[in-house]
């Protein structure tokens, strides 16, 4: 018998797909199924190191943990990484391969099926069930041609749809009957049937809505799904999901992270979001990083160079150094540790044009843009007060001089990581996740005069995942989803 598979595809990008196929995961995982998830192309820079060795999405990355198994590359075999407004660096099974402008790219796409046909069937190969996530919106009808990412995979691997609509943002019922209307007849008839996404109220009130779609699309409704607040503890699947924290009582340190256009590895910061007694402020561009933050982080970026200029253009440089002015510290990670030095060098042009800039100057080192990626997971110690850390790294460049000889971090293998500066008070490392082991965490808000509130980020995370596929038992018909899997 062919093993099971099943495409959910939405009506726009952020109607809840990445959380859905997670928490079907996790319920058709706990059901003693043997569960994969699948995305043939994503865009994002929030991305995970594989057990593989390569590089996917952080939301397959999260699929992969829903089900119970380890990440691999098969699981999205084509990685978008936003550059610019118009190009991309282009990831096929954990590597990359080009770097292509958005026009170039659609010529590409035929030539990609063939890698993503590969991986799909690695994974059904080992699965009695593949959850296939599609990208963007089904209706995209301009892009048709060459698809891989939504129709075009459907149909060529007869993997039958459901399409989920997010009511929250309003329009629902157009845009699920919009898309019957506007895609291929041949197209439709891949659609099974719909959920309805994010609803908040009596769901009686919506009853004829789904009657409605129902019978204008001739697809299958399947469910209306609440509105889940605790799905926001998870890691976003891009940065339109990128949130704060609430301002609430009881929060009193505040850590400031400016938005940067190529911000990358945001997950980062989920951990921190989760404090009771930390507010994480995310500074968007026309705003200022405020006066009383105990800490500016700099994120991850996938355009180092391009991304410091949009730093200094918004004045946030001005802001930081008169927040150290005040005492305050600053922790760079990835791209922001590269900021944070005296000159950042790209002599063959990987991120644009061959150049070279000047840092910031905060810490006494400088960065060399090389083609090698480093890609791995990595774990440690911090040096300052012998706190493990478990996380990995992700990113192109060396970093040398005077201030790496005060690291940052012990890594396991022997080798030292990051610098800081003479003063104490600037920071930087190239390791991801630090934040996510409950340890290093604790160490860190100490250091900042806060507190940890000694829960379990990752077993957070494990219980948001529980309930997340409680609550889909609960409003879909996870049965009949089953069932149209087929197999």
């Amino acid at each position: 018998m062919r093993p099971r598979a099943l495409m959910i595809q939405g009506t726009g990008s952020d109607v809840g797909k990445s959380l859905i196929v997670a928490g079907l995961a996790r319920v058709f995982a706990r059901k003693g199924l043997r569960v994969r998830p699948f995305k043939p192309q994503n865009m994002s820079n929030n991305a995970a190191v594989t057990a593989d060795g390569g590089e996917i999405g952080r939301a397959q990355a999260l699929q992969a943990r829903a089900a119970g198994v380890a990440p691999s590359v098969h699981m999205n075999p084509v990685l978008l990484k936003p550059q610019s407004e118009v190009g991309s660096q282009v990831v096929v099974q954990g590597r990359m391969v080009a770097t292509v402008r958005a026009r170039d790219y659609q010529t590409w796409k035929p030539r990609l099926l063939e890698s993503v046909l590969d991986s799909f069937g690695r994974l059904r190969a080992e699965a009695d069930l593949v959850l296939v996530e599609g990208a963007g919106s089904a209706s995209e009808v301009n892009l048709r041609a060459g698809d891989i990412a939504n129709m075009g995979f459907s149909r060529a691997t007869q993997t039958p749809v459901v399409l989920v609509g997010d009511i929250d943002r309003g329009g629902v019922i157009a845009s699920l009957v919009g898309t019957k209307v506007v895609i291929d007849p041949e197209d439709a008839a891949m659609i099974r049937g719909f959920i309805v996404n994010r609803f908040r109220g009596d769901p009686s009130l919506f009853a004829d809505g789904m009657a409605m779609i129902a019978r204008l699309t001739g697809w299958e409704a399947l469910g209306l799904v609440p509105h889940l607040p605790e799905a926001a503890r998870l890691p976003a699947e891009d940065a339109l999901g990128l949130s704060g924290s609430a301002p609430g009582e009881g929060r009193r340190l505040r850590i400031a992270v400016p938005v940067l256009p190529r911000i990358a590895n945001f997950d980062d910061l989920d951990p921190l979001r989760a404090e009771s007694g930390v507010e994480v402020v995310l500074v968007h561009p026309g705003q200022a990083i405020p006066g009383d933050a105990a800490l500016v982080l700099l994120p991850g970026s996938k355009t180092t160079i391009a991304d410091l200029e949009a730093l200094r253009a918004e004045g946030w440089e001005i802001d930081i150094r008169a927040h150290l002015r005040r005492g305050g510290r600053v922790l760079g990670l990835c791209g922001g540790y590269q900021m944070l030095g005296r000159i950042l060098s790209d002599p063959d042009g990987i991120e644009g044009e061959p150049r070279s800039v000047p840092g910031l100057g905060l810490l006494d080192v400088e960065t060399m843009m090389t083609p090698l990626k480093r890609l791995e997971a990595v774990s440690g110690t911090s040096l300052a007060d012998a706190a493990s850390f478990a996380g990995y790294e992700m990113h192109i460049g060396e970093t040398t001089g005077p201030d790496t000889a005060r690291p940052l971090l012990r890594l396991a293998d022997g080798r030292q990581d990051g610098a800081i500066s003479a003063d104490g008070r600037v920071a930087g490392s190239y390791v991801h996740g630090l934040f996510a082991d409950d340890r290093q965490r604790a160490a860190w808000l100490a250091r900042l005069g806060g507190a940890s509130d000694g829960a379990s980020y990752e077993a957070g995370v494990e219980s948001t995942l529980d309930a997340l596929a409680a609550h889909l038992e609960r409003h879909l018909d996870c049965d009949r989803l089953l069932a149209l899997a087929g197999g």
